[in-house]
């Protein structure tokens, strides 16, 4: 059996960074997704390492457990402070949030 990740693009309000991001799970791209759209995949069982990428912006990488028929759901955003956005541009992989549900 296997397990079941899911990661939403969404942001309350306005968000400058629309593009679609591309999904990186354990190193390897395995698909985008788009605005206001969700993104869904099998997983196998165990420990993964999750991020998002739009060119040189990234989120930071996340690691999470994937239980056999669990779904793991994650949140993706360009959205942030101004402080933090205008850092982006120096730091990018403080560019997109990547929040666990």
């Amino acid at each position: 059996m296997s397990a079941t990740l899911t990661v939403t693009h969404k942001a309350i309000g306005a968000e400058v960074r629309r593009s679609p991001y591309d999904i990186v799970l354990d190193g390897e791209r395995v698909g985008s997704v788009a605005m206001n759209a969700t993104f869904e995949t099998a997983v196998e069982p165990g420990r993964h390492t999750l991020q998002v990428r739009s060119g040189r912006n990234s989120s930071r990488t996340t690691t999470f457990d994937a239980a056999d028929g669990e779904t793991v759901a994650f949140r993706c955003t360009g959205k942030s402070f101004l402080p933090v956005f205008l850092l982006s541009f120096v730091v990018p992989s403080l560019a997109l949030r990547l929040r666990r549900q």
